[in-house]
């Protein structure tokens, strides 16, 4: 008797689902650092514009200090 078994099929089928699995990590990693970037650079840029408008970093400071002291 002559029997095969398609061994072959199976294990690339799973390849081809782990390769697309970890395509989609990769996707993910690459998004979630763009956007800590993005924030990142966000809040730089805020921390800057208040440093700005409050005359410099110690006006900062002192703004944010009377802030929590009210």
């Amino acid at each position: 008797m002559n029997t095969t078994h398609s061994m072959e099929q199976t294990g690339s089928q799973t390849k081809t689902k782990a390769n697309a699995t970890s395509e989609i990590s990769k996707i993910s990693v690459a998004v979630m650092a763009f956007s800590a970037a993005v924030i990142g650079c966000w809040a730089t840029a805020c921390l800057f514009a208040g440093a700005i408008s409050s005359g410099g970093p110690m006006g900062l400071v002192q703004n944010l200090i009377a802030t929590i002291i009210g």
